[in-house]
Parts: C-alpha cells; structure tokens; sequence
C-alpha cells in the first residue's frame, strides 16, 4: 500500500498526557491521519501489553516499540529482538547486589524481580500500575527490553554491559535497556525496508533522549515544547507542549491535519 506519510509518535511527554492518556483532540486527530491516508505509528519504550488501552484509543496497530526491540506492522510483528537470558541473570544479580530492581518486557506482558519504594515510585512517576512480582520470568519468557529500576547505579550496569546493550535514562528511576545496536532509529528503518516504504515522507513527534536517534533518522523531525534542549536542537519545528496542543499544532504546521 502507498502512504502519502508516515507519522510516527513517541507516547510518554508527546502523544500521551501526564495521566498516561489520549486526550480527546490527539485521538481524533490521529484518526483523522488514517482517514488521509497517512499512516501513525506509535514509536515508544513502552511495551503494548503494559497500556493496551492507548493502543486501542489511537486504533493504532503500527508501532516500534521497546526502543526498538518490537516492531508490528498491521498487528504483524516483523521484528523481535531477545536478551540472552545468561546476560539477563548478571543483570539481575547486579540489581539485588545494590538493591535495585529489575522489570522484563515483551510485546505482551511485564514483570518486576522485586517491589520496593523505588519501583513504586518508577511507576508512579509513569502513571502505571506495579508490574507482578516474577524474578524468574526471563527463565520461561522471552525479554525484549530490560528496565533497570535504580537512580544513580548507572556505570554498575553501562561499564559491564555497554558491548552487549544499549542503555537510555528516560526517567529519574530507570534505564530503557535493549540489546546493542536496537534504537528507535533501528525500529523505523526496520520498518520501512521490510514494508517498502522507502519514497513516503516521514515525521516524528518527540521530547526524550530516546527519541533522538528517532528525530534523527525521519525527513521531518518535530520537538515537543516540553522536550529536553538535544531533542530540540534536532528539531525542524518545535511545536507546543503535549499538554497545551502540541501534536495538533505540529500536524497542522506540516499540512497533515485538514
């Protein structure tokens, strides 16, 4: 199928607001995208099976996810990446060794090695519930993507491991972590060569250190008024706050709204 654009948003501080939600002009406007033949694509760290709700607000079923470690097309997965559960299990000793903690994603479901005051302020932080309790769920699960719940532990985990994954700070509590080389970046080229959408324009909607790779790969990269300065820096147009229009604004900037 040929798309006139391909529109992909990061969740966390773009399309979603602080509650974690869809506000009700975001929905509508990316139903209208669809409706123009213009393709939304939800580029995220998150996993779908920890908001499933979003997902099915939007009526989006395109996405990279997990940084990069996911990537659907049409409900299709065309790409899953796996951590070695034996780099895995090193991770995990090294979170109980200094009382951190360690969450295991996949497409479909989440899990936590353990719940303390500084996984529940993660969540918190991310307006989402507390993952279960399952230190052996990489064991019997395949993991796509690892959070590191810690907040200043980084170089216990980055020195180590740094050959293997590739770590993102996006929050005060945790690092995003995938196998080395998975990005956003990685995701949205995956996603177009597999699906032969190298001639459609592409623009991307982003604030966070993980979309950087994101803003950098896409024709037209667009920063939210509440992005962090890199993310800015690397705008062609930096539009309003998520909380104050800015996704409309930005889609209507670039002649995507009517």
């Amino acid at each position: 199928m040929t798309y006139r654009a391909l529109v992909f948003f990061d969740l966390d501080g773009t399309l979603m607001n602080p509650q974690s939600q869809l506000d009700a002009d975001v929905r509508a406007a990316v139903h209208s995208l669809r409706e123009q033949n213009i393709l939304p694509i939800i580029s995220t760290g998150r996993s779908p099976g920890e908001i499933p709700t979003i997902f099915e607000q939007a009526g989006i079923n395109t996405y990279v996810a997990l940084n990069g470690g996911l990537v659907v097309y049409n409900g299709r997965p065309i790409y899953e990446g796996a951590i070695a559960k034996a780099t895995i299990a090193k991770m995990l000793a090294v979170t109980e060794s200094h009382g951190d903690a360690l969450a295991y994603y996949n497409g479909t479901d989440f899990r936590i090695s353990r719940l303390n005051d500084l996984v529940k302020a993660q969540y918190d932080y991310v307006s989402t519930p507390y993952p279960p309790v399952d230190p052996n769920f990489y064991k019997t699960n395949p993991v796509q993507m690892l959070l590191v719940i810690t907040v200043d532990n980084d170089k216990r985990y980055i020195y180590p491991y740094g050959d293997q994954l590739t770590f993102y700070r996006n929050t005060p509590y945790s690092l995003d972590t995938v196998l080395k080389g998975e990005s956003k970046q990685f995701g949205i080229n995956t996603l177009i060569k597999k699906m032969g959408l190298t001639d459609v324009p592409t623009y991307a909607f982003g604030d966070g250190v993980n979309d950087i790779p994101m803003l950098e790969t896409v024709d037209h990269p667009i920063a939210m008024g509440n992005g962090i300065t890199a993310v800015k820096d690397r705008a062609e147009y930096i539009t309003a706050k998520n909380t104050e229009g800015g996704i409309v604004q930005g889609l209507r900037h670039f002649n995507l709204l009517p």
